[in-house]
């Protein structure tokens, strides 16, 4: 067996691993704030307090705002998926079976990340609206309210992540689905499902925590939650001869971390 070949195989699948993550492992990952190549166990993000603007006389010297600033740390962990492989040779020809491979190492540390993400978000307790009902309209214009109330920049970077039952209750309002409210260009995007209303991206998520029948859902700000990644999705493939197969093992190091529990409001919703 040609070891220039093997060779390929590895770097081809490393490279597939890598763009399949960065394509479709995580929905969440762009929506709050990340930081890369982080050194260590952990980083820290900053809470920057309200600045406060005041007048000055005349050669005077300017105030200063005193903005508090709050440390939060982040502590990254190391997590793994792997799978053997066998039949090396016809992987190796075939490209769309390597591909389904690297896909299923790619989209498992995907929703890992997620996961740590939709973990730090149920620790809000700023609930707008109550649980015994689903994503009503009464209960979104709560939340608006409630964002707006705690002086979340709206500035495009709001994000709402909801369940699919969710999803089909907002289509159910004729503000969220009626191109006529939204305008042609906040209508759902090519090949998925999300559209902005209300000055936010709403998409569908199926990880969110479910507890009994009720669905944590969230509405945030990007800067209000952070995630830290040490190491992004690397593969490592070793040969097996006592097996006749290739173990490949897909790794990351990751962590996320809630920075600022005003700029988050959640809805409990109802699944019936």
């Amino acid at each position: 067996m040609s070891t220039s070949i093997d060779q390929a195989f590895v770097k081809h699948f490393q490279a597939d691993v890598h763009m399949a993550y960065q394509r479709m492992g995580s929905k969440l990952r762009q929506t709050v704030r990340s930081k890369g190549n982080i050194k260590g166990s952990s980083t820290t993000f900053q809470r920057v307090g309200a600045g406060t603007a005041a007048t000055k006389s005349r050669h005077g010297q300017i105030p200063v705002m005193n903005l508090n600033h709050t440390p939060v740390e982040c502590f990254l962990y190391d997590y793994y998926a792997g799978d053997w492989v066998d039949r090396l040779d016809d992987i190796k020809v075939k490209s769309d079976e390597r591909q389904v491979i690297a896909n299923a190492g790619a989209y498992a540390l995907g929703r890992k990340t997620d996961e740590l993400i939709i973990k730090q978000l149920d620790t809000s307790t700023n609930y707008a609206g109550g649980a015994a009902d689903g994503l009503t309209k009464a209960k979104v214009l709560a939340a608006f309210e409630a964002l707006g109330g705690a002086d979340v920049p709206d500035d495009g970077q709001r994000y709402a992540v909801i369940g699919w039952k969710q999803w089909s209750q907002l289509l159910d309002i004729e503000e969220f689905a009626n191109a006529d409210y939204v305008g042609a260009d906040e209508l759902p995007w090519r090949s998925t499902q999300a559209k902005r209303w209300l000055g936010t991206l709403w998409m569908p998520h199926s990880g969110l925590t479910l507890t009994g029948s009720v669905r944590t859902c969230h509405w945030y700000h990007k800067t209000a939650i952070g995630h830290a990644s040490g190491a992004d999705v690397k593969s490592d493939i070793t040969w097996h001869g006592d097996r006749a197969a290739w173990f490949v093992a897909n790794s990351m190091s990751q962590g996320a971390v809630i920075v600022d529990a005003a700029g988050v409001v959640t809805l409990r919703c109802l699944e019936s």
